[in-house]
């Protein structure tokens, strides 16, 4: 069996609250080989780990990002969520996965690549989203390494592949079989999935060939990784 990349997903959030920097620390010292983490920007164009458009899920406060700077965000979670700079720093060279929710535009992702460029973290930072979030990071850096989110079995089309130039193509994961993943890679492309949280669907994907795989229980994705490489 091929070596499969157990990614995070926001850290390790069924231990630690998600996209916070002990989120992260936990995911990584429980053995993940990457980090997936959520990427949007304040309103004075600083970017932030938060998955939502608002704090009002994770930090009580129905505050939209947008129309808080990063002081005021610090303030209002208690400097709760980090920035992605402080993020980059805490994964200590492990690989990280940038998750760009919403639909940023090219001044948006040329922030968040300079960051990472700022960090010296570029070659081991990837990047995943939609079409839209994709081609505007493709925009901002013509050698990012790229993960094309795609939600439909139909594969992606041939002139938007060649505008990405996606490394990975990421599935939720109950798209995935093995014809899909003959398919992606025959195609060119490593497979990513997401998040798959019980042993049977972990086992499932193993078993079909996937490249990646992102989860909300890393510990459990470590276990039956490790059991299919002895079989």
């Amino acid at each position: 069996m091929q070596n499969v990349t157990a990614v995070a997903h926001r850290g390790d959030p069924y231990r630690v609250r998600e996209n916070t920097l002990a989120s992260l620390r936990s995911a990584l010292e429980r053995g993940a080989d990457a980090v997936e983490i959520d990427v949007r920007l304040t309103k004075d164009g600083v970017p932030v780990l938060l998955h939502d458009e608002t704090l009002k899920r994770l930090w009580e406060q129905d505050r939209p990002l947008l129309a808080l700077s990063a002081a005021e965000v610090r303030g209002l979670t208690a400097g709760g969520v980090p920035t992605l700079a402080e993020a980059l720093a805490a994964c200590d060279g492990s690989r990280v996965m940038l998750d760009l929710p919403g639909t940023p535009d090219v001044r948006a992702a040329r922030r968040v690549v300079d960051v990472v460029r700022e960090c010296g973290a570029q070659d081991r930072v990837y990047y995943c989203a939609g079409a839209p979030a994709m081609l505007a990071v493709r925009a901002a850096d013509p050698a990012a390494e790229i993960a094309l989110t795609w939600t439909t079995s139909a594969p992606p089309r041939a002139g938007l592949l060649a505008a990405v130039r996606p490394r990975w193509l990421n599935y939720r994961f109950s798209l995935v079989d093995h014809a899909l993943a003959e398919r992606v890679h025959r195609d060119g492309c490593l497979l990513s999935v997401w998040t798959p949280d019980t042993r049977r669907s972990l086992r499932r994907l193993l078993d079909c060939g996937v490249d990646s795989i992102t989860t909300n229980r890393i510990d459990l994705l470590l276990a039956t990784r490790g059991t299919a490489e002895a079989r």
